[in-house]
């Protein structure tokens, strides 16, 4: 009975997982004529500076998430239940619009006649150009994303038994000592979920690189959509992109499994 209650997640993943993979893998090696090649991942090598921005980019909006959101989520743990509550609600209530509409304003607050700007006119500060560039795209990605980084390490520092910390504190250890040793560590299985979590969906993006980057920013999601979608319609050369993309995100998931496996006993005192 077990065995047949599985069956319509079994074709669910079938039709929307396995035919689509088996789809994109003869598509990158068949040729406009229908026969084998290879050519379509030698083709790629002329994009190599988009991977390489695409790749670089994510990483920089990871890092500053982190930087962020670590201790968003180390204070918002050692709060009381009610106002902790009400700063998840804060982190999360963005997310509650529409992903496009939170970029679209993104791009009133950025342009050069927008709301910042204006700001800085009135202080009489010097104005500044940020959308259509890279920053921009930056920038739109860490607000998009920092949620992603912020909550997984929230709950496993929220459920860390802080007798842990006054262990920490008899044994001799200060605040800093603490949180190399017990703190850091214990959060480090949150800490690579939210990294994976931030650099997977940023180096794929390509509506935030769209609209707030102007197309002057193209990253990989832009190219694979260009192949489907653009003049240049080439869905053998986009399914081939597309192929080595998930191949870059799932040795990026395997790295970060792997270093978390091997730190998520290192708590020495």
């Amino acid at each position: 009975m077990s065995r047949r209650a599985s069956f319509p997640y079994v074709g669910w993943m079938a039709v929307f997982v396995v035919v689509p993979m088996i789809l994109i893998v003869g598509f990158s090696l068949t040729s406009a004529e229908g026969g084998f090649t290879l050519e379509n991942f030698s083709d790629m090598m002329r994009f190599a500076p988009v991977f390489v921005r695409s790749l670089w980019l994510a990483f920089i909006a990871t890092v500053i998430c982190f930087i962020i959101g670590y201790p968003v989520a180390y204070v918002m743990s050692r709060e009381k239940p009610a106002v902790a509550a009400v700063a998840l609600m804060l982190l999360m209530l963005p997310m509650w619009m529409n992903f496009l509409l939170r970029t679209y304003a993104w791009m009133s607050i950025l342009e050069n006649n927008g709301f910042l700007n204006q700001l800085l006119s009135i202080l009489r500060l010097p104005t500044v150009h940020i959308i259509n560039t890279e920053a921009a795209v930056v920038l739109g990605m860490v607000y998009n994303y920092l949620p992603f980084m912020t909550l997984p390490i929230h709950t496993v520092l929220h459920k860390m038994d802080k007798s842990l910390l006054e262990a920490a504190g008899d044994l001799g250890a200060n605040s800093v000592k603490t949180f190399m040793r017990v703190v850091f560590p214990i959060s480090l299985p949150g800490v690579i979920s939210g990294i994976t979590m931030v650099f997977v969906p940023g180096v794929s993006t390509f509506i935030i690189s769209r609209l707030l980057g102007g197309g002057k920013t193209i990253l990989i999601g832009d190219l694979i959509e260009m192949q489907f979608t653009g003049n240049a319609y080439n869905p053998y050369l986009g399914a081939a992109i597309s192929l080595v993309m998930m191949v870059i995100v799932l040795l990026s998931m395997t790295v970060m499994n792997r270093f978390g496996d091997g730190e998520e006993s290192a708590v020495v005192m």
